[in-house]
């Protein structure tokens, strides 16, 4: 299904009264406080997210996956998904490839869809976690770290074909997660492994093009629950630094202990110059990969302020990349990516209302009372006609998820793909 303008305005015609009335009485209000409006809203309508192409399908856990009807089987499937995201919310104009899951079969064909739907192909990802049916060595216990000198070379070289199937498609970088790390004490030694993580990586690094970026992940447990070889943003940054310039961090806020200060983690690394990419999603106990803002929303916001603070204020880090991690087992997929979609722009709103000139002043004078007013000032503005009108500028819809179901895309989907369609890679 392809959504049309029609569609879309259909949809709009019987808000658009009360948008306007809300609209106006926000826009008064930032507008007296001094915001530039027009320039929030440029931002925001600039904003964009990837949608990995795993995430279109019903995610699952270590017990279960239930189904989701009308999931995409296909690559070109997940690509009309993303279009369909990208026509209502106008802020998910990318999708992240998950090798070997979704490998093209017609590099050009796939890359006319996605400029029919006007998606761009953002950062490519590997996958050392899995034994693949015709791999010659396991991963069972490591892949870029293992002590097999033929399973390492089989995960570099794996990463190196994902480098250039990206490059056909036109992406700029190569994400790579491992989940190499020990279960049990003594099974693995840490220096031994760390190295050989390194060596690997500079291989890898060495086959980049000159234009592209690598963005290295780190999770401080799952699968293994002793130790894991990229356990911190440390462990990254390190080695990151020891890759070259074109070496990032990626931070995932998911992949953090219970507490963890993610926004201190995120200043630290755009003042190095060093955060390369961000995946969003939430969670209440681990790497829960939950709807985006569904539990900490107040969190996900001081992470925005650290974030727009950071694009203001360090050039020598490079726009992140933007993109969005989550699992959704028990929802409708493109519903939930829909929720997330406008958690983080809402947090990327109300991050832009923050005077940052008056917060700095409050901090010099230690006025701690002040710099929290104004942090929750901001966070307890209600945004969402910013969002609506931000949408409506580029032809999007005022309610994404309230048009998602008038025009029920699910059924359409359903009605196209089957009731017993499966999402490939899952």
């Amino acid at each position: 299904m392809k959504i049309t303008d029609d569609h879309i305005g259909t949809t709009n015609k019987k808000l658009s009264a009360s948008h306007e009335t809300r609209f106006d009485v926000l826009r008064k209000m930032l507008t007296d406080q001094g915001k530039d409006v027009s320039a929030i809203l440029k931002k925001l309508e600039t904003f964009q997210v990837a949608i990995p192409s795993w995430a279109l399908g019903a995610g699952g856990t270590r017990f279960g996956r239930f189904g989701f009807k009308g999931e995409p089987s296909r690559l070109e499937e997940k690509i009309d998904d993303v279009g369909i995201l990208h026509k209502l919310t106008q802020m998910a104009g990318a999708i992240s490839l998950h090798i070997p899951w979704d490998v093209p079969e017609d590099y050009n064909a796939i890359k006319e869809l996605a400029q029919s739907h006007d998606i761009v192909f953002d950062a490519m990802n590997s996958n050392t976690f899995q034994d693949q049916i015709d791999a010659k060595s396991s991963y069972r216990f490591g892949s870029l770290s293992n002590v097999s000198k033929v399973s390492r070379d089989q995960a570099i070289a794996h990463n190196i074909d994902v480098i250039n199937m990206g490059t056909k498609l036109g992406s700029k970088s190569l994400t790579v997660w491992l989940a190499d790390g020990s279960s049990f004490p003594g099974q693995a030694n840490f220096q031994q492994a760390l190295q050989n993580t390194e060596d690997s990586l500079k291989t890898i690094y060495k086959a980049l093009p000159d234009d592209w970026k690598l963005f290295i992940e780190y999770k401080p447990y799952e699968p293994n629950f002793y130790s894991t070889v990229i356990q911190d943003w440390g462990t990254s940054f390190m080695l990151a630094n020891a890759c070259g310039q074109k070496a990032y961090t990626l931070v995932d806020l998911g992949h953090h202990l219970p507490n963890t200060n993610i926004e201190q983690i995120v200043s630290t690394l755009m003042m190095k110059g060093k955060l390369g990419g961000f995946h969003f999603n939430d969670s209440k106990y681990g790497d829960d990969d939950l709807t985006v803002g569904s539990i900490k929303p107040y969190a996900l916001f001081l992470i925005f302020n650290a974030l727009v603070y950071g694009m203001e204020n360090n050039p020598k880090n490079p726009y992140p990349a933007w993109m969005i991690d989550a699992s959704h087992n028990i929802k409708d997929p493109l519903e939930d990516l829909i929720q997330s979609l406008e958690a983080i722009q809402e947090a990327y709103a109300k991050a832009l209302l923050i005077d940052q000139k008056m917060l700095a002043a409050a901090q010099e004078e230690q006025d701690v009372v002040k710099c929290q007013e104004l942090l929750q000032d901001a966070y307890r503005t209600d945004v969402r006609p910013l969002l609506e009108k931000a949408r409506l500028h580029k032809g999007g819809a005022i309610r994404p998820i309230e048009a998602y179901r008038d025009l029920k895309i699910r059924a359409h989907l359903i009605s196209e793909r089957g009731e017993n369609s499966t999402a490939s890679g899952l």
